[in-house]
């Protein structure tokens, strides 16, 4: 079992007083920069508007701001003063509303970008509305409040770096997403270890690709850029076509991606020889879903320097084993020896395994959520003897490096996103005409996996595969919506008679 050891991040306010207060913390894509100061200085305004608009500290603030520097600098204002719960933008008025709702959420924080699905669905709720409003290019704002606060109480206690700071939605084998609380003691342990890893200093800087509302973005590259005292650059997103002046301008020295958008770079690098011959970074990292061994030695033919794969996920507070740098070994095709927490491989009743041993991976450490909230019966069934089961399979070799064989649960991972396949199950079975359905997992050339949908019609019903996508996509967000649409006159039933999911795709003749 191995184990990698980190230095306490204590709280994220602790971290911003640790740097050079005119040190340079977040640019936006044009290369102006908020300062550490000015962050640490932003994150004090923020906590006293919420306070004047009636929100403490252990209320979940909901925030729908778009990639840039504003969602990167809203995300830490909101962490060190209440309990940010970043959504997605694209979510439809029904999903913000259910994540409102899960969330108790006591305000939520629209940037000038946000949808208006997601203040319709704040009003519904009674939930009070913060207008985020820049002062400055760089992530300057103002708070102004539009609606009164929320009648909901808040439960979670917030103000030391024990206390929850983040709340994000995971989804899992339930049609329902799962909250994971995470404290300033997981978000700032995790960073740390990443930082680490990478080691980081003051003088990189990360281009930021990842959305700032999914952990990966939000600690593997913004927090753990902030524990190093080095910069960001908040991209408004990932852009392929841009990626290449970005890197000529900005000259960051490294950036972490899932491998979807590793290929895409791939793809546009023949056309950018020019920028490319004269970058500055000194690694590229993958993380969020599998990367192929052919994707990675692609990358470090193009870039000239190392490429190192990482694992994580949303209840590790992101990073939980990595490739490190040279002069150790990387090996393709596995995520790396621990990093951060203690990893390690479980059979079923809890015995851990020796190297070698197919298993479950399993975790425990200072950035593993203590539990997910509200949830006694995911709590049961995700910790055994105080480790934390991930739903992967894997295995670890004698040196310590990881491999992972699949997934225990039901997760389909479409480049990144994690999507519960229940969840569309319930959509479909809300036509009329669908009897039954079923969505799984479909082999994908470059996301890796592509959302599927098996679907009996009644007798004598008639739809197309346009029909079944449109009244989908009326009702979750587009990337949840099934690219590959298979009507079957019954769906294939497991021993235990429940409708088959997993090897649904191959049981088709899909992939």
């Amino acid at each position: 079992m191995a184990t990698y050891a980190i230095e306490s991040g204590g709280t994220i306010r602790d971290m911003l007083a640790r740097h050079r207060p005119d040190s340079r913390a977040v640019l936006d894509a044009e290369g102006r920069a908020i300062t550490y100061r000015q962050l640490a200085e932003q994150a004090d305004r923020t906590a006293t508007a919420l306070r004047e608009a009636g929100i403490g500290s252990g209320d979940a603030v909901a925030s729908v701001v778009a990639n840039g520097p504003h969602a990167a600098t809203s995300f830490v204002s909101l962490a060190s003063s209440a309990v940010a719960a970043p959504l997605h933008p694209g979510l439809t008025q029904r999903e913000f509303r259910q994540n409102l709702e899960s969330l108790q959420a006591k305000a939520v924080v629209l940037g000038s970008d946000a949808p208006p699905a997601a203040a319709a669905a704040a009003r519904e709720l009674r939930v009070a509305i913060l207008h985020l409003e820049p002062t400055s290019s760089q992530g300057g704002f103002t708070l102004q409040a539009q609606s009164d606060r929320a009648a909901l109480p808040g439960r979670l206690a917030h103000g030391g770096e024990a206390d929850a700071a983040l709340l994000l939605h995971t989804s899992g084998t339930t049609a329902r997403p799962k909250l994971v609380p995470l404290t300033e003691a997981n978000l700032t342990a995790s960073a740390a270890s990443v930082a680490e890893t990478l080691r980081l200093s003051p003088s990189d800087t990360s281009l930021n690709l990842m959305p700032l509302f999914h952990i990966h973005g939000l600690v593997g590259v913004l927090l753990a850029s902030l524990h190093a005292g080095a910069s960001v650059v908040a991209t408004p997103g990932f852009s392929a076509m841009r990626f290449f002046r970005w890197l000529a301008e900005l000259r960051p020295t490294w950036y972490s991606a899932v491998p979807t958008m590793h290929q895409a770079i791939l793809q546009r690098s023949g056309r950018n020889l020019a920028r490319l011959a004269r970058h500055t970074l000194r690694l590229v990292r993958s993380s969020s879903a599998a990367l192929p061994p052919s994707v990675f030695a692609a990358l470090e033919e193009r870039f000239g320097c190392p490429v190192v794969e990482a694992y994580g996920m949303t209840e590790a507070a992101h990073q939980m084993a990595s490739n490190p740098l040279p002069p150790a070994r990387r090996i393709p095709g596995t995520v790396g020896v621990a990093a951060g927490p203690e990893v390690a491989v479980m059979d079923m009743g809890g015995t851990l395994l020796p190297p070698g041993a197919k298993g479950e991976v399993v975790i425990r450490g200072p950035n593993v959520t203590a539990g997910y909230l509200d949830n006694d019966a995911a709590n049961a069934s995700s910790f055994t003897n105080g480790w934390f089961r991930t739903g992967d399979q894997g295995l670890q070799d004698e040196d310590g490096y990881f491999t992972i064989t699949g997934r225990l649960k039901e997760l389909i991972n479409r480049g990144g996103e994690k999507i519960s396949p229940r969840e569309i199950d319930e959509v479909l079975l809300q036509h009329p005409h669908i009897v039954q359905a079923v969505a799984f997992a479909a082999p994908h050339p470059k996301l890796g996996e592509e959302i599927g949908a098996a679907i009996v019609l009644e007798q004598g019903a008639a739809l197309t595969r346009r029909q079944v996508r449109d009244f989908v996509a009326d009702r979750i967000a587009g990337y949840k919506v099934p690219r590959i649409v298979r009507f079957v006159e019954s769906i294939p039933k497991g021993p235990s008679g429940k409708l088959k999911r997993v090897g649904l795709a191959k049981d088709l003749g899909i992939g």
